[in-house]
């Protein structure tokens, strides 16, 4: 009689081994693809890899957003995912489309405002038109984090998009060269902003502690799988975003910002008098200005929130004491009248309750107002050209 318990038992040891194979191959493989991952370094390449202006709308501005589930937005960093998303990507220039850019902080990007309440909407809204027939459109290439350094990586990408003007909205807390690497755009993007700094001799030091580079291990699937769920958590909310057009949750309460102010008269540390052209980042601006060549910047020096109020005599607002601020706006015009830069200074053109939670976030009927004076400023470079 054939015992087949024998048998049986022959095959567990094959059993085991089989699985043991198969779970040695997959590991070499899981391997192998991580090395290869990290060797090419594709996350750039990945980034480009969109369905927006595809399968759905570019977005009107760039991600950005800390409450995916109610705004249908995430923070990303990776520049080549950023513009990826956006309508400028696959936006095809009209011949009879005078294109701006308009680039800067998070009073650009446009907080507790709605896509279509943006300074780049609103100039859309108003339908300019050059004397030689061409449509205004504005992008908006504002991000919300305040550095000049950040504004000029997004400068650098926004020119292949063939723009004819440049708005660059700065303000002093903006340009001091100790905060210009403190974006977690410049951090996360150390390659093309060390680039920039050696290519420009830009005062910063490209071997700066603050940059976030990637070892070997960080460039593996495992070591980017936040970046690259990330990449794919932003296609997914871009459904939403085309058929919602919300990509910016608003509560309905917020902090208002602050009128009586503290007797504090420094800034970053400095005191009245202290500070030096020297300690702003104007090379920031010249690097910009150099990299747009022949497509004109036009520097715009944003609105501010001017306090009435408690120890309003000392200080503008939260963010500058009046000496500091006004030393600012002296060494920025003396610096464009030397280097034949063309400014626009906005900055005591709103009242003080077009602001909201924030010394430089308008309300819409703000943002109405700086718009119709960029219309104004817009037209008039664009007429310039025969």
């Amino acid at each position: 009689m054939t015992n087949w318990a024998g048998s049986t038992n022959f095959s567990r040891p094959l059993a085991w081994r089989t699985v043991g194979n198969v779970l040695f191959r997959a590991l070499v493989i899981f391997i192998v693809l991580n090395l290869g991952y990290a060797l090419l370094n594709p996350l750039a390449f990945l980034g480009r890899i969109s369905l927006y202006n595809l399968l759905y709308p570019g977005r009107s501005r760039l991600p950005y957003g800390s409450d995916p589930k109610r705004s249908y937005n995430l923070t990303i960093t990776q520049l080549e995912a950023m513009l990826a998303s956006h309508e400028i990507h696959r936006a095809s220039k009209m011949s009879d489309e005078y294109r701006v850019l308009i680039l800067g902080d998070s009073s650009v990007w446009g907080f507790l405002l709605k896509p279509d309440q943006t300074l780049s909407a609103r100039v859309n809204s108003s339908d300019y038109q050059t004397s030689s027939g061409r449509m205004v459109r504005a992008f908006n290439l504002g991000y919300p984090t305040m550095s000049v350094t950040k504004d000029l990586l997004l400068l650098e990408r926004g020119l292949r998009y063939q723009p004819d003007l440049i708005l660059w909205f700065v303000t002093l807390e903006s340009l001091p060269t100790w905060k210009q690497l403190d974006s977690p755009v410049t951090q996360r993007n150390p390659g093309p902003t060390r680039a920039l700094i050696q290519r420009h001799n830009i005062r910063l030091d490209p071997q700066d502690k603050r940059f976030l580079d990637l070892s070997f291990w960080d460039r593996t699937i495992i070591g980017q799988r936040k970046q690259l769920a990330d990449l794919v958590r932003l296609q997914l909310y871009g459904a939403m975003w085309a058929s919602t057009s919300v990509d910016h949750h608003i509560p309905e309460t917020y902090n208002r910002l602050i009128v009586d102010l503290p007797a504090d008269d420094t800034f970053q540390g400095f005191g009245p008098g202290e500070l030096k052209a020297g300690d702003l980042a104007f090379d920031v601006l010249a690097a910009g200005i150099g990299q747009a060549g022949d497509v004109p910047v036009l520097i715009v020096n944003e609105p501010i929130f001017i306090s009435q109020e408690m120890n309003s005599d000392i200080r503008y607002n939260s963010y500058y004491p009046r000496w500091a601020y006004d030393e600012y706006r002296h060494m920025l015009a003396e610096r464009c009248v030397v280097e034949g830069w063309q400014i626009l200074d906005l900055w005591d053109m709103l009242s003080s309750g077009e602001f909201t939670e924030s010394a430089i976030h308008y309300s819409p009927a703000g943002v109405e107002q700086v718009a119709s004076l960029l219309g104004v400023a817009i037209l008039e470079h664009a007429n310039r050209i025969p």
